[in-house]
């Protein structure tokens, strides 16, 4: 399963995991969007179920795993699901504060929370968190990006508790946290700085990541600092 599915990485890293082998459901709140990337996966000869999701409402989530039921026990979960809006510290309103942290932070948890309880049944399964290098401590800061910054601070701290109370039931969790990716987000956040990554890069970290041992860096968050 593989959340912010219809755009950026979140995209890429769907159609990355389709083209392993995997029948992947799709999740985002842009319905076409989704329909574009599961035709596009199919068309390749993958397989690909898209299933319109607000991963910040509870109920959605809970919604979308039992749906996923009927193709399985989820294996793997990637959390790409994000949003930034870039606001002046002293200007950032509640709405924007909690929105950002209900989709970025709370949907994160609300989506592993599921996808741990359905692993613990199956005795395995991997999850990976994406964090940002603007949620790691020393890494160059933005104006604007307050809101943006602790939820991904968030996201860090919430990959190392699943991976401390996932190692008994045979579940891994690992964070990344890339830094310039030539997406929308980037340029909303800071349309100077140059991209120094492509989705297709991350995804192709997420799939290698999938496809070998976790249990050995799980907990871990992974730094991908700009080629640029």
């Amino acid at each position: 399963m593989v959340t912010g599915a219809s755009r950026g990485i979140g995209a890429a890293t769907a159609e990355a995991m389709a083209a392993a082998g995997a029948h992947v459901v799709l999740a985002a709140r842009d319905r076409d969007g989704l329909d574009e990337i599961a035709a596009r996966i199919r068309d390749s000869g993958g397989e690909a179920t898209p299933a319109p999701t607000d991963v910040s409402k509870a109920g959605d989530v809970k919604r979308l795993f039992a749906d996923a039921e009927g193709i399985g026990s989820p294996a793997a979960l990637v959390c790409a699901a994000g949003v930034l809006k870039s606001v002046p510290f002293a200007e950032m309103t509640a709405e924007v504060w909690g929105e950002t942290l209900d989709v970025n932070l709370t949907g994160s948890f609300l989506c592993c929370r599921e996808a741990f309880t359905a692993m613990r049944r199956s005795g395995e399964g991997r999850i990976i968190n994406f964090a940002s290098l603007s949620g790691v401590y020393g890494t160059e800061k933005f104006p604007g990006l307050a809101a943006y910054n602790v939820s991904k601070y968030g996201v860090i701290g919430l990959t190392e508790a699943i991976a401390a109370e996932g190692k008994e039931h045979g579940i891994s969790a690992v964070c990344i946290s890339p830094g310039a990716v030539d997406t929308a987000m980037l340029r909303q956040a800071n349309p100077s700085l140059r991209p120094g990554l492509t989705p297709g890069d991350v995804a192709e970290l997420i799939a290698a990541l999938l496809d070998s041992p976790l249990e050995a860096a799980s907990g871990a968050n992974i730094p991908l600092f700009s080629n640029a």
